[in-house]
C-alpha cells in the first residue's frame, strides 16, 4: 500500500552507499525527502531521478557535516522552510586506515567531529520536534566495528562504539514518547568508504568480500520500521559480534588487525 507524500526523512551521507540505497527505498514507499552531502552536482541529479520516478519532493543541501556549525544551519534552514522531520538517518560517517601515531591529527579529529558530534547534534537537535509531536523515528549508523577494538583503524572503531552505547541509551530513555531510536550496524559493505578509508586491500574486502549495499539498506529500513532497538545485517555478521562477547578482549583484538591488514 502507497501512502501520499505527506511524510519526510532527512538523510545524512546520501549520494551513494547505504545512503543511496536507503533514499530510493524511502522514495519508494512515498516519503519525500532531504538529501545531504558534500558532493552538491551528484545529489542534485539524484533528486531529480527520484522525484521523475516517485512523484515525492527532494529538497538537497551540499553540506560537510564535519564542520561544527553545519548541523545547526541545516536545522535552521529546514525550520525556516518549514519542513518537518518524520525520519532521521544520521548515515554520515567515514574511517582512515593507519596506525594511530601515523594517522594525520586532523584525520583523526575530523572522524571524531563527524561521527560523534555531528551524529549527536543532528539526533539532538530533531529529536525536540519528534518529542513535541510524540512521533519520530532516528537511525544512527553504526557498524559492526562498534562491538570490538580495532587497530590500524583505532579511532574509527571507538566512534562506532560511542554510536551504540549512546543509541541503546536514548532509545531506553525514549521508551513511550512515541520516537524510537534504531542503532544499525552492518558489516563490510560495497561502497565509496574502503576507497576513503584505504582499506580496500584489506583481508576484510579482499578475502572476506563485502555486502550488496542495496541489501544492506533494506536491512536497515526493515529495523527502522519496526522500531528495533539494535539490528545487525548479515547471519555472519550477527555471528561474529556474538563471539566476541565470550572470547577473551587481547583475542577479539588480534583478529580484528588480522582482518583489517592489507594483503
Amino acid at each position: 500500500m502507497q501512502r501520499m507524500s505527506t511524510q519526510t526523512a532527512l538523510i545524512t551521507g546520501a549520494s551513494g552507499g547505504i545512503g543511496y540505497e536507503l533514499a530510493k527505498i524511502f522514495a519508494k514507499d512515498k516519503y519525500n525527502l532531504v538529501l545531504v552531502a558534500r558532493s552538491g552536482p551528484n545529489l542534485t541529479q539524484f533528486a531529480g531521478e527520484l522525484e521523475r520516478q516517485f512523484g515525492i519532493s527532494v529538497k538537497t543541501f551540499a553540506l560537510d557535516l564535519s564542520l561544527p556549525e553545519a548541523p545547526s544551519q541545516l536545522f535552521a534552514e529546514l525550520q525556516r522552510s518549514g519542513i518537518s522531520i518524520d525520519v532521521l538517518v544520521n548515515n554520515a560517517g567515514y574511517g582512515k586506515f593507519g596506525e594511530f601515531a601515523q594517522v594525520a591529527l586532523e584525520e583523526s579529529l575530523g572522524q571524531i567531529q563527524l561521527n560523534i558530534t555531528a551524529l549527536t547534534q543532528m539526533t539532538k537537535l530533531f529529536l525536540a520536534p519528534m518529542l513535541e509531536r510524540r512521533s519520530g523515528r532516528i537511525m544512527n549508523v553504526a557498524s559492526t566495528a562498534a562491538f570490538q577494538a580495532g587497530p590500524l583503524m583505532s579511532v574509527y572503531f571507538a566512534t562506532k562504539a560511542y554510536v551504540l552505547s549512546f543509541t541503546e541509551a536514548i532509545a531506553n530513555e525514549l521508551h513511550g514518547t512515541g520516537v524510537t531510536v534504531t542503532c544499525f550496524c552492518p558489516g563490510a559493505t560495497d561502497t565509496n568508504f574502503q576507497k576513503r578509508a584505504n582499506t580496500e586491500n584489506s583481508r576484510l574486502f579482499k578475502k572476506l568480500g563485502p555486502a550488496d549495499a542495496k541489501a544492506v539498506a533494506h536491512d536497515g529500513y526493515r529495523a527502522l520500521m519496526k522500531g528495533q532497538t539494535l539490528a545487525i545485517s548479515g547471519f555472519r555478521n550477527w555471528l561474529v559480534t556474538e563471539s566476541t562477547r565470550f572470547a577473551p578482549r587481547k583475542v577479539v583484538t588480534s583478529i580484528s588487525r588480522w582482518v583489517a591488514e592489507k594483503v
